[in-house]
C-alpha cells in the first residue's frame, strides 16, 4: 500500500503542475526578478570598481606630482650642499684678492692663490669630481672629443698629443668630454 500511496502522491504533484495555468508565468516572473537582482548586484560592483579605479588613478597622479616635486627639491638641495661647500673657497679667494691688492710679494701671492686652487680641487673631489687623464693615452671617442689632428711620430699615432680642455667624471659618470689634439 505504501507503494501505491507514493505513486499517487507523485502523480498528484504532476497533475497539480500541469493544471495550474500561471505556473509558467510565475516561473518567468521569478526568473526575471532573479536576473534583475543579479543585474543590480553587478551594477553595484561595476560602480564600486569604477570608483576604486578613479581613486587609484587620482592617487597615482598625486604620487607622480609629489615624486616630481621631491626630485626637484633633492636636486636643489644637492646644489645647495655643493654651493655651501664652495663658499669657503669664495671666502679664501676674496682674502687672496685683498692680499694681492695690499702686498707686492709675488711669492706670497702665488702661495695664496695656490692654496685657494688646492682647496677648490679638494672640495670638488670630495663631491665626486675626478679629472680625466687623456694626454699620452690612445684616442677614445667615448671619452675624448678630437679638436684637431697633427702629424706625429709612429709612437704617437692615434694617441692624445695635447689636452685643450680637461674632461671630468662625476661619480664615475662622464660630465664633460676632454677636448684633445690627436696624432696622425
Amino acid at each position: 500500500m505504501k507503494k501505491t500511496q507514493n505513486i499517487s502522491e507523485h502523480e498528484h504533484h504532476e497533475v497539480d503542475e500541469a493544471v495550474t495555468p500561471d505556473n509558467t508565468g510565475e516561473t518567468e516572473s521569478s526568473q526575471n526578478d532573479v536576473v534583475e537582482k543579479e543585474t543590480e548586484i553587478l551594477r553595484a560592483k561595476v560602480e564600486e570598481l569604477n570608483d576604486k579605479f578613479l581613486r587609484q588613478a587620482a592617487e597615482f597622479e598625486n604620487f607622480k606630482r609629489r615624486n616630481a616635486k621631491e626630485r626637484i627639491e633633492l636636486i636643489q638641495t644637492a646644489s645647495k650642499d655643493v654651493i655651501t661647500d664652495l663658499l669657503d673657497v669664495v671666502d679664501d679667494s676674496e682674502r687672496a684678492q685683498k692680499q694681492m691688492e695690499t702686498t707686492n710679494d709675488l711669492e706670497l701671492i702665488k702661495e695664496g692663490v695656490s692654496l685657494v686652487f688646492s682647496k677648490l680641487r679638494n672640495t670638488l673631489t670630495a663631491k665626486g669630481l675626478k679629472a680625466m687623464e687623456a694626454k699620452g693615452k690612445p684616442f677614445d671617442p667615448d671619452l675624448h672629443e678630437a679638436i684637431a689632428e697633427i702629424e706625429a711620430g709612429d709612437e704617437m699615432k692615434g694617441k692624445v698629443i695635447d689636452e685643450i680642455q680637461k674632461g671630468y667624471y662625476l661619480n664615475d659618470k662622464i660630465i664633460r668630454y676632454a677636448k684633445v689634439v690627436v696624432g696622425k
